[in-house]
């Protein structure tokens, strides 16, 4: 039945405005996760590109690991990513939240 067929969309809206494939994506044997590379992970998953077990299997990500990277894009956008600015935004939004 195509009720029951997962439909997926063949590109996606990265998070630099550009379209994003499959082909596109960073490839599964990348170690440096730069903001860029976080940004279109989560945009491909967010945009339906992916699931979160595909990705988690494919980049070898935890799911608490990728859900972070989510986390941190919808609080700050992709400055969030930043690993140097993590403990300045998680401070900052914790003491948005006590306010």
């Amino acid at each position: 039945m195509i009720e029951n067929q997962k439909i997926r969309p063949a590109k996606v809206i990265g998070p630099l405005g550009e379209p994003l494939t499959l082909e596109t994506l960073p490839p599964p044997e990348t170690t440096r996760w730069v903001i860029r590379r976080k940004g279109e992970v989560v945009a491909a998953v967010n945009g339906g590109l992916l699931s979160i077990d595909e990705v988690c299997a494919r980049y070898g990500l935890t799911v608490e690991e990728f859900a972070g990277w989510q986390r941190a894009v919808d609080r700050s956008g992709l400055q969030g990513l930043r690993v140097t600015r993590i403990q300045i935004y998680k401070k900052q939004y914790e003491r948005d939240q006590r306010y």
